[in-house]
């Protein structure tokens, strides 16, 4: 990113892959990381026996959904309580990842449920996959790049709904990351 121009990043979604977050904040130090919470939950899961998912989801959504960071470390000591003798390797993931899990309650709101999640870039990748998992080969890299190209444009077709109260968003981000939006974005 840094390579093709990107100088600063407000706030990096990533996936929890190793070392991620050391490599973000190398290159762009004041980069906020959030860990993708849809991902910690799936992961999560995996380690809960089927007959207490449900269950445990029920229990876990007071967690990710608090009002502040406040009531969700009083949620996840709750959560701790009820399964943490039972599942004691999901809350410890919770525990240790926790200041990265919890960084978007430092927000109003309005950012928090763009940042939470890569869901969106993960449903371009999955419609960049569909292109290209047919093809056995490419005769150059133009020809992949306009293949993408073109998936990108039909895709967008189906990009209908806009971020709940965008403006709100990038007005509250204007305030949290006071001088570094004027650049990109005019108020």
């Amino acid at each position: 990113l840094h390579n093709r121009g990107i100088r600063d990043i407000l706030i990096a979604c990533v996936d929890g892959l190793t070392g991620f977050d050391e490599a973000i904040n190398t290159v762009f130090p004041k980069t906020e990381v959030q860990l993708c919470v849809i991902h910690q939950i799936r992961n999560s899961l995996r380690y809960v026996s089927s007959k207490d998912q449900k269950a445990f989801r029920a229990d876990l959504k007071p967690v990710y959904r608090a009002v502040n960071r406040a009531a969700a470390e009083s949620a996840l000591d709750a959560l701790e309580a009820k399964w943490g003798e039972k599942y004691p390797r999901v809350i410890a993931s919770w525990r240790n990842k926790w200041p990265l899990l919890s960084a978007y309650f430092r927000y109003p709101e309005a950012i928090r449920k763009p940042i939470y999640t890569t869901n969106a870039v993960e449903a371009v990748h999955r419609q960049f996959r569909k292109l290209t998992k047919t093809k056995g080969a490419f005769p150059n890299e133009d020809s992949l790049l306009k293949l993408l190209y073109v998936g990108i444009n039909k895709a967008s077709e189906k990009w209908t709904m806009p971020i709940q109260n965008w403006g709100q968003a990038v007005s509250q981000l204007s305030i949290y990351f006071e001088g570094r939006l004027d650049d990109i974005i005019k108020l």
